[in-house]
């Protein structure tokens, strides 16, 4: 089986990209990445790509009149690049219908809470302003509403009162860099298909009554 041909979506600083070319270049991952798409000119992902001979182009969606528009550009660009898979890490922009269109159910993302929880923009705020004890990351199948898709794998970390924003973040981004690999393999493996609004993964064993509770139920308090 060859690497599965995938692109890249990135917008800011790249650090799932990092983690995806580095899982790639050490083995861990069958992925190919073709090519790297960013909306923002200047934005620090375009160096870390450059560091790792990915190529990249900038696709200013402002110089576009319509999200359609824009999508078409970088529909175009994917099959130029003969991309199986579309990766989004990072990548500040709505999809619509017609990127959607060109790779039904093979668009995904990474989201930096446990869905469906916390949906939308400072997910990571969210979860400390509510006092969860869990948070985590979620990485899904993109469709046609934000932070919405079929959930393809997750992880949690605990939280504790008075961890704030960057906090939660910054823990959160360690198991990201962990689980999105993980989830590109599944797809170059073959072994997603979605079942409805649920993923189903070929060859996955059945979990049984283990949990991951917080706090842990071991704690007790010092006499």
């Amino acid at each position: 089986m060859g690497k599965l041909p995938i692109s890249i979506l990135a917008s800011g600083t790249g650090t799932n990209f990092q983690a995806i070319a580095a899982a790639a270049k050490a083995g861990r991952l069958d992925a190919d990445i073709r090519l790297l798409l960013c909306n923002r000119p200047g934005a620090v992902v375009l160096d870390k790509a450059a560091a790792a001979a990915v190529p990249t182009r900038v696709v200013d969606h402002r110089r576009f009149d319509s999200r359609e528009d824009f999508d078409a550009e970088l529909l175009r660009l994917l099959g130029e690049a003969g991309v199986e898979l579309v990766v989004m890490a990072g990548f500040d922009r709505l999809v619509t219908p017609v990127l959607l269109g060109g790779f039904r159910q093979r668009i995904i993302n990474i989201h930096p809470a446990l869905l469906p929880a916390f949906r939308g923009a400072d997910a990571q705020a969210q979860a400390a302003d509510y006092g969860v004890t869990l948070a985590g990351a979620t990485v899904h199948i993109v469709d046609e509403e934000v932070d919405h898709g079929p959930i393809i794998i997750q992880a949690a970390v605990p939280l504790e009162a008075g961890d704030d924003a960057a906090t939660v973040r910054r823990r959160i981004l360690r198991q990201e860099h962990r689980i999105y690999p993980h989830a590109i393999q599944l797809f170059a493996e073959g072994r997603v298909r979605v079942e409805g609004r649920k993923v189903v993964i070929d060859g996955r064993s059945r979990p049984g009554e283990e949990a991951l509770i917080s706090p842990p139920l071991e704690d007790r308090p010092r006499r």
